[in-house]
């Protein structure tokens, strides 16, 4: 680290820095601004930015399976069995059984759920998409490609030949808005 002529620390400029450690800072600043959002929108429209993602899936695709979520969201099933079951307490969505295979239960958006779905202002989404503006949809494509590939590289189980191997799709079909 530098220090001035004082003796006291100097920041240096966030350039000194590795590239792999300022992709980190920059992950970590997204990370805290989409957690700082996340507990107004609690406050503001009554679920977290995780919970909310959630619904607004579900309102994508009406009638998904948790398994079929969790794949969407790229997440085990396991971490999303507490979202979801706050979700169904605070009656913003309802879990039933799939009529073509009982074993299966699927997913909907109650009548509150639809009306916290409908929220715009206040949310993360508002907040990426304000940030969005402007971008060029190559770059967008781009930035895409990176987060991608770094979930991927993170992920518990990621091994060589998981990473270099696409994700699979789900068989979810997104209904028309």
């Amino acid at each position: 680290m530098q220090t001035t002529d004082a003796g006291s620390d100097a920041a240096g400029d966030v350039t000194d820095l590795p590239d792999v450690l300022q992709f980190m800072q920059l992950l970590w600043a997204v990370v805290h601004g989409l957690e700082r959002i996340s507990k107004r929108m609690t406050g503001d429209i009554g679920v977290t930015g995780p919970q909310r993602l959630v619904l607004r899936v579900v309102g994508l695709f009406p009638g998904m399976s948790a398994g079929d979520l969790a794949t969407v969201l790229h997440v085990h099933p396991s971490t999303l069995t507490g979202v979801l079951q706050r979700l169904v307490a605070q009656r913003l969505l309802s879990r039933s059984d799939d009529p073509g295979d009982r074993r299966r239960a699927v997913l909907h958006l109650t009548k509150r759920g639809v009306a916290v779905n409908a929220a715009r202002q206040g949310t993360v989404e508002a907040a990426i998409g304000r940030a969005l503006e402007g971008i060029s949809d190559r770059d967008r494509s781009a930035t895409k490609r990176v987060l991608e590939r770094l979930a991927s590289h993170l992920e518990p189980t990621a091994t060589p030949e998981t990473v270099l191997r696409p994700r699979a799709r789900s068989r979810v079909t997104r209904r028309k808005e």
